[in-house]
């Protein structure tokens, strides 16, 4: 089964000294997230992210359906990039890179995610229809949120 992509870049008009404190803070990824997913950070937020950290969430994805998803952060470079990758969740792979890098005027935020479905042939299937617009969809909140938050370049 195939492993799926999805690439993002944002520029924001903000140091990179702010970029990292609310990224690299775990409590902020709620705050990115749509409501409806019910997002809530069960433990592993009380510090800032460092390698070896486990954070465990409960969320809604799909049909009112709770899941809960464990994710390590397994690298992390200050004020570079970190990497979580989930241990426990929906995902058969899940390998979230993200990156920042000080530009004009501010930061540019890139998102390298790597994912594979469960189910094999019925995950697949499930793509195209449910998980990629839906991935999609929660991306496209985050650029809109941070927008909101921060301001547009």
């Amino acid at each position: 089964m195939s492993i799926h992509t999805l690439h993002t870049k944002q520029h924001l008009p903000i140091s990179i000294n702010e970029a990292w404190d609310f990224f690299s803070n775990p409590r902020n990824l709620k705050v990115i997230t749509p409501d409806y997913m019910g997002f809530h950070i069960q433990s592993g937020a009380d510090r800032a992210m460092f390698a070896g950290q486990i954070i465990e969430y409960i969320v809604t994805p799909l049909f009112g359906i709770k899941t809960k998803w464990v994710t390590e952060i397994t690298h992390s470079v200050y004020q570079e990039y970190f990497v979580d990758e989930q241990r426990f969740g929906p995902y058969s792979l899940w390998h979230h890179k993200h990156f920042l890098k000080e530009i004009d005027g501010g930061v540019e935020m890139e998102d390298l995610l790597h994912y594979k479905l469960p189910l094999g042939f019925l995950g697949e299937l499930a793509h195209p229809l449910l998980v990629k617009p839906k991935l999609d969809e929660i991306f496209e909140y985050r650029k809109n949120k941070l927008v909101e938050l921060f301001g547009a370049m």
